[in-house]
């Protein structure tokens, strides 16, 4: 059960958190989950992490956080679903009356430099901006031609992409200014709001982009996702104790984790998607936008209707902190379902490096 949710406005690389390590992003928000749910004490912390400092992030945090040393913690990497994992892996320990923190944090702005280390002493160190997902010859494309090969397989073309990133941005400006996101977000220094949704996209002027990484491609700096710094957590204990706490929560009614060609990486949810919706139907779905194109195929492949994923914008809009991406779906679903008494059925899924997807599905209940 998820009792209490929140996350950290959503930053570009380089621009409002900046400056603001893995763990510092972290703790704040680890702090505001258990004042909100009234709590002084966990279990174990669990978040998960792509790009480091290593370290375990998710004990430094837990320190920071006043948890006291006592309280474990564990740092997970599934990649862009590392945020998702860890509040899976922390609904699966659950057992009795126990509370845990889960979540994930990334700091791309703060993240250290990554390099092969030299074979010779006269060779230099060769940077690398990613490690291999995939054994070179399975394949182990960049994201971006990858995005374009799944549109183009699925038949989505530009317009229907530029049409879906408009939305996301028009979305999450509405969701900015009706202050839908309000009770999620807790303020990291000036930072208060999520720093990359533009008013004003409309397909007409996104339409305007050139192709970002292949030629002929349909992928473009407008109809993907940022690369973005950003934290987010949700507090997990028990249907019993969530009942003698007497508040409402999210249900985790089904989990799955799938794999697919990684050639085809942006499909990796799929498999876990169909699982899950062919036991329930669910009302809302929390989506990761790492590209419209990719994002559509995985949503078609699924059956799911687009108008119901991410009622309020997604990460085309709101920006894409890896290893806190899959939790910010949580976090969202919290808000559209707990706090606003919404829906009572909810997905959150998302496909990251690799070919790996995660899928989850929720009830409200209380």
């Amino acid at each position: 059960m998820v009792i209490a949710a929140r996350r950290t406005p959503i930053g570009e690389a380089g621009g409002v958190l900046r400056a603001v390590d893995a763990d510092r992003l972290a703790a704040p928000v680890l702090r505001a989950v258990l004042d909100d749910a009234g709590v002084e004490e966990v279990d174990e912390v669990l978040l998960g992490n792509v790009l480091g400092p290593g370290g375990n992030p998710a004990r430094v945090a837990a320190l920071r956080a006043g948890l006291g040393e006592t309280t474990p913690g564990m740092t997970l990497d599934r990649q862009c679903a590392s945020g998702l994992s860890a509040i899976t892996t922390a609904a699966s320990m659950v057992t009795d009356r126990e509370f845990f923190l889960a979540g994930g944090v990334e700091s791309p702005s703060t993240a250290p430099w990554r390099a092969w280390r030299p074979r010779t002493a006269a060779e230099p160190p060769r940077f690398y901006q990613r490690a291999p997902f995939a054994p070179p010859e399975i394949g182990d494309p960049e994201m971006g031609p990858a995005a374009d090969l799944v549109a183009a397989e699925a038949g989505i073309g530009r317009e229907r992409q530029d049409a879906f990133a408009a939305r996301s941005h028009a979305r999450a400006v509405a969701a900015h200014e009706a202050g839908r996101f309000d009770a999620e977000l807790v303020p990291i220094g000036s930072a208060t709001r999520d720093e990359r949704p533009r008013r004003g996209f409309t397909p007409e002027r996104l339409a305007r982009f050139r192709p970002a990484f292949s030629a002929g491609g349909t992928a473009t700096a407008a109809n993907s996702c940022g690369i973005s710094d950003g934290a987010a957590a949700v507090l997990i204990t028990s249907e019993e104790r969530r009942a003698e706490l007497g508040v409402p929560g999210l249900r985790l009614v089904g989990a799955r984790t799938s794999g697919v060609d990684p050639n085809r990486l942006g499909l990796g949810a799929v498999p876990a998607m169909r699982a899950l919706c062919a036991q329930h139907a669910p009302e809302v779905v929390e989506f990761n936008e790492a590209f419209a194109g990719q994002t559509l195929a995985c949503l078609d492949a699924a059956g799911l209707d687009e108008e119901l994923a991410e009622p309020d914008g997604g990460a085309i809009a709101l920006g894409h902190p890896w290893g806190a991406s899959g939790a910010v779906l949580v976090v969202r679903l919290f808000s559209r379902m707990v706090r606003q008494d919404g829906p009572l059925l909810g997905m959150a899924a998302l496909s990251s490096g690799g070919g790996l997807g995660v899928a989850t599905m929720w009830e409200r209940v209380g």
